[in-house]
């Protein structure tokens, strides 16, 4: 008999949210209208809000029993990035449940977590059970594109939503990574490089393809994106990232140079977890320019994706903006500031505990993102943000290897395992659990 979980993934995966990017989604209105009525069902008032036709989020506040108590946020996005069924071996949206897994594009990013705190709130329900501090489940749209039509929009609009919230939990932590020793280590996610997606424009001479022209737009925006291509970042070593090298070495009993990217392979799959986090980065994403090739325009344009790593935000726009010059401009199309939460805060304990108690070799760090989530949205309202969304494999399988990926699928021992360890983080306060 299949459980609650699995077959809650597995229906989740069906509704095909996939999201374009600018606005254009497929849209996650029957995915969140579905979920809005299965804690329906089990007797809560949930509310779904729509930032735009199709663009549904659905929220759930439950009290709980001590209101002086600082509320929790636990959120998961609805949204899916977009598949190209010709290169699956299977429906993308089948959501089979086959060979151990759940099969299908959300599986791991992230129906998985939605799946989970859908059947924790509604064990709650018929348990009659209620947590010691509200809990604000948040099921949101867009997050796989800016969030605009999601959490930003519900940051924005609704921020009463978040009343009291001091914390959050979303993607993208909690689940094993194994080192060259086979020893687990659990990353939870306390902070993630800032996003500064900008649109840069070159403004020259027009003029005749045939002639010298010495203000060429697209000759000046050339130059200055290869400049910020090849920009060496320096290495910043964030405490975050300090805290998880230092605690890796120790265990491996090897020393690790950041700055050498050799050195980083002693610490085997966990250099993943340092390898794009250790400098800022810029990365040309687009180019646009001219109409004939006998014609020199007048403009030329350029997009790039900015990464900031936490404290460094003066630093990395003195550096773009001395690349820039005065023959290129730039403006933002999408900027959200870097995420940075304590690892040393009984929310962070709370969340280690939760983990051992299902895995007692559990060793559980801190890390960065190098990418992002809608934590950046949530954050913004003063809220400590972490990336804990739990679950288990082995170490034959790869999640990073499916997320965003071909056949992305989850073992549902990890379902299992997760939903667990979520329960029991979302059933006692920190320091009650810390306690236990």
């Amino acid at each position: 008999m299949l459980s609650e979980v699995v077959e809650t993934c597995s229906k989740l995966i069906q509704f095909d949210t996939s999201n374009y990017g600018g606005g254009n989604s497929r849209g996650e209105q029957d995915a969140a209208e579905w979920v809005h009525a299965q804690l329906t069902e089990v007797g809560y008032e949930p509310r779904n809000f729509e930032s735009a036709p199709g663009r549904v989020s659905t929220i759930l506040r439950l009290r709980g029993t001590d209101p002086s108590l600082p509320a929790l946020l636990v959120h998961g996005h609805l949204d899916v990035v977009p598949v190209e069924p010709s290169d699956w071996s299977f429906d993308p949206f089948s959501g089979d449940i086959r060979d151990g897994s759940v099969w299908g594009r959300g599986a791991l990013d992230m129906k998985d977590m939605d799946a989970m705190m859908l059947v924790v709130a509604r064990d709650f329900a018929r348990g009659n059970f209620t947590p010691p501090r509200d809990i604000i489940f948040a099921f949101v749209a867009d997050e796989e594109d800016t969030g605009e039509y999601g959490a930003w929009f519900l940051v924005k609009e609704h921020p009463e939503l978040f009343k009291g919230v001091e914390t959050a939990i979303g993607e993208s932590g909690g689940y094993p990574v194994y080192l060259p020793n086979n020893k687990r280590i659990y990353p939870i996610a306390t902070g993630e490089r800032g996003s500064a997606w900008m649109n840069l424009t070159a403004r020259g001479t027009a003029g005749h393809g045939s002639r010298k022209n010495v203000d060429n737009a697209v000759a000046n925006l050339a130059d200055v994106v290869s400049k910020l291509s090849n920009y060496e970042w320096p290495v910043r070593i964030t405490p975050t990232v300090e805290r998880l090298l230092t605690v890796l070495s120790d265990h491996l009993q090897i020393t690790v140079d950041p700055s050498d990217r050799k050195s980083l392979e002693k610490l085997g799959s966990a250099a993943r977890l340092v390898e794009s986090v250790l400098t800022n980065s810029v990365n040309p994403t687009g180019l646009t320019a001219g109409y004939k090739v006998n014609v020199i325009p007048s403009e030329a344009s350029a997009t790039i994706d900015g990464r900031l790593l936490p404290g460094t935000e003066d630093e990395f726009f003195a550096v773009i903006d001395g690349i820039l010059g005065e023959k290129v401009t730039r403006e933002f199309a999408s900027f959200a500031r870097p995420v940075d939460s304590s690892f040393e805060s009984s929310e962070f304990a709370a969340m280690e505990a939760a983990l051992i108690k299902y895995d007692p070799e559990a060793i559980v760090l801190p890390y960065t993102m190098s990418g992002g989530t809608d934590a950046k949205a949530f954050s913004s309202l003063g809220i400590s943000c972490y990336g804990f969304a739990p679950g288990f494999n082995a170490p034959e399988f790869d999640p990073w290897t499916y997320v965003h990926g071909v056949d992305e699928h989850i073992p549902t021992e990890s379902l299992e395992f997760g939903v667990q360890v979520l329960r029991t983080y979302l059933s006692s306060s920190p320091n009650d659990l810390l306690q236990t």
